[in-house]
């Protein structure tokens, strides 16, 4: 087994000799740009880490990690149009640098390209993961949808929003393990149990992430810090210090949710002082550590050795006390 910035420099030679300007470069170059940011490459490395996992070498999956990747991507460009978002890992965003109609088409060739990528495998691995991927696919849109939905609403439940970053983050980082199992044609037990782990680790991920968009250091999050505050977004954050809170601060979260002040930064600092005084805030992590929990327990339980199950929990230790 390698280590995880082994499997990401091996990933990110690859994406460069993936990554090539083309005709029409309107198209092309903005998709070179998003794949070029950077960025933490969590998913690509999954793929390569479980396809090694369970014994088959690592660059056989490169191209099931590339697809993985420029899958993710694709949704970030779409996402950011949809949130109207200045910033992407701290650079401009596509609509932003080009404009909205290129975000579309670029974003919608890039999930054409992520296809293709299935095509350099034999027919039976093919159709696994193209099955697989589709399915994923359409339940990263299902989850940007209720995202979208709870926007509008005030009584989003916590079974509703683990629900929606479920669909939204954890089935892509699920299905990125998976796909690494799939293309070492692992068992059918094996590759459940992987995604399991996955689906739990995202869960994780996502609650960190929305955790740090309200307390990460504006200077390493790469994203603007608030946004979802900005956007009103239901988070597990603003769920959580509506049950706890008494009913004037209830009142006051609810009348800042629905505010779309010129100003912002006075809304975020009012609402981060609510969700820290609440409680929502230590609640927050607690949930974090909660579905790491549970993704290292499916870990233990698998046929692997304790080698690859040390390498597997580092990495989600990693997720959980990252500030980027």
């Amino acid at each position: 087994m390698l280590t995880t910035e082994t499997y990401q420099k091996e990933f990110v030679k690859y994406l460069e000799q993936y990554v090539s300007l083309k005709e029409p470069q309107n198209l092309y170059e903005p998709i070179w740009y998003i794949l070029k940011l950077g960025g933490k490459r969590l998913r690509p490395v999954l793929t390569l880490m479980t396809c090694d996992i369970f014994d088959l070498d690592y660059k056989k999956a490169l191209d099931a990690a590339l697809a993985i990747e420029v899958f993710h991507n694709f949704s970030l460009v779409h996402d950011d149009i949809m949130d109207d978002a200045p910033l992407r890992r701290a650079k401009e965003t596509v609509h932003e640098k080009w404009n909205i109609n290129t975000g579309i088409l670029s974003g919608d060739a890039m999930l054409i390209m992520a296809y293709q990528m299935f095509e350099n495998y034999n027919d039976a691995t093919f159709r696994n993961l193209a099955k697989l991927f589709s399915k994923t696919a359409l339940e990263v849109c299902e989850g940007q949808q209720y995202d979208i939905d709870f926007e509008t609403r005030d009584d989003v439940t916590i079974p509703e929003y683990l629900k929606m970053i479920e669909y939204k983050t954890a089935v892509l980082v699920a299905a990125a393990m998976q796909m690494g199992a799939i293309v070492a044609d692992a068992s059918e037990e094996d590759q459940n149990s992987i995604y399991e782990f996955g689906k739990n680790l995202g869960i994780a991920f996502q609650l960190q992430d929305d955790y740090l968009d309200a307390f990460g250091d504006p200077k390493t999050f790469g994203k603007q810090v608030g946004g979802d505050i900005i956007e009103n977004k239901k988070t597990y954050l603003y769920i959580k210090a509506l049950e706890f809170s008494r009913q004037e601060d209830k009142d006051e979260i609810l009348q800042l949710f629905s505010s779309t002040p010129d100003d912002s930064t006075p809304k975020i600092n009012r609402v981060k002082h609510l969700f820290v005084n609440s409680g929502a805030a230590d609640a927050t992590k607690e949930e974090i550590k909660a579905y790491t929990i549970k993704a290292f327990a499916v870990l233990e339980s698998m046929p692997i050795s304790k080698d690859k199950k040390q390498l597997l929990h580092q990495f989600g230790e990693s997720l959980i006390t990252r500030e980027v």
